[in-house]
């Protein structure tokens, strides 16, 4: 990896026809800079094997995972690896495997990342080739994400990076649950590059909308406490109004204003309002603590989950 100027580190989950693409094309644009850092996330139909990389002719790891950890855990593990290993003059570019990240955009992530005022060059989707579906939900859950946690998010897990970069992020415990999340958490400078998404190299994605929606949830969890605050001034606020509705409603019953019926619908409809917010506060607290207190720090931790580090024959007979 040493002899290498930049390294790519990209996740598979049964996508051989699509990562073997990559590969090809990654290095027909390349050539001797790139390494790549193949995590195969627990394939069991289509395994990635160090064969793909030989026949496109890179050098690079395929490292194999016990079994299926997810997309996000599988960026983290191999900047995991790669953390340890990385020299100064290097930098690291995480993609996807299937093509919608384009390698031709990726010299416009590096030369962003050149600038001294920025740690990581994250990609901002200029077009993207989606259904009308998924880019009206998206666009629901951009501002519903910053209404949450305060901070606006744009980007996924198309980036570069500088070494020292890597390293503050495997050190932090939220890089597994969202990478995008986690680099917003570092407060890592960020510089933003519009680039255009490209389509699938072959096959369907294995994200459904269930999954979708869960992977954005994941994003929120990294700002817990953020959003514990926000929810709980909401249901401060509504547990106050429903309070001073709920004496209103007891005046007028008292000064014999109220219709018959009246007051004992409105004020059962405002006690079920109060005890709906205390729970909801409650339940994003015992949440929060939930996240924090079953994350682990992966810095230490992934060599678990590796079953087998696979380099190709070149690399294997240098070691």
């Amino acid at each position: 990896m040493q002899r290498h100027d930049l390294i790519v580190v990209t996740p598979v989950y049964e996508d051989v026809e699509a990562s073997s693409r990559l590969f090809k094309e990654l290095a027909a644009q390349f050539q001797g800079r790139l390494f790549i850092v193949a995590v195969d996330d627990g394939s069991v139909r289509q395994p990635l094997e160090v064969a793909s990389m030989v026949a496109a002719g890179v050098d690079g790891v395929v490292i194999k995972l016990r079994r299926n950890v997810g997309h996000q855990k599988a960026i983290a593990i191999g900047l995991s690896y790669v953390s340890d290993k990385l020299g100064p003059d290097q930098r690291v570019v995480v993609m996807d495997s299937d093509g919608e990240d384009l390698p031709s955009t990726i010299p416009n992530l590096l030369e962003r990342l050149k600038s001294p005022d920025v740690d990581v060059a994250v990609a901002h989707r200029k077009s993207r080739v989606e259904s009308w579906r998924f880019k009206t939900f998206y666009a629901i859950y951009k501002r519903f994400f910053k209404m949450m946690s305060g901070r606006p998010i744009s980007f996924g897990n198309f980036m570069a990076l500088k070494p020292r970069s890597v390293k503050r992020l495997v050190a932090m415990q939220e890089l597994p649950i969202h990478v995008a999340g986690a680099v917003l958490a570092s407060k890592l400078r960020t510089g933003v590059c519009p680039l255009d998404r490209g389509p699938r190299y072959a096959g369907q994605s294995k994200m459904n909308f269930v999954g979708l929606v869960l992977h954005g949830f994941k994003g929120l969890m990294v700002f817990a406490e953020d959003v514990l605050v926000r929810v709980g001034i909401a249901c401060g606020l509504f547990a106050g109004l429903a309070f001073v509705c709920a004496v209103a409603a007891i005046m007028l019953k008292l000064l014999g204003i109220s219709t018959p019926g009246w007051f004992s619908i409105a004020f059962g409809l405002l006690i079920v309002m109060l005890l709906q917010t205390g729970a909801l506060a409650l339940m994003t607290l015992m949440l929060t603590g939930v996240v924090r207190g079953g994350t682990v720090h992966l810095a230490t931790a992934y060599q678990d989950v590796i079953d087998e580090v696979l380099p190709t024959p070149a690399l294997s007979h240098a070691q």
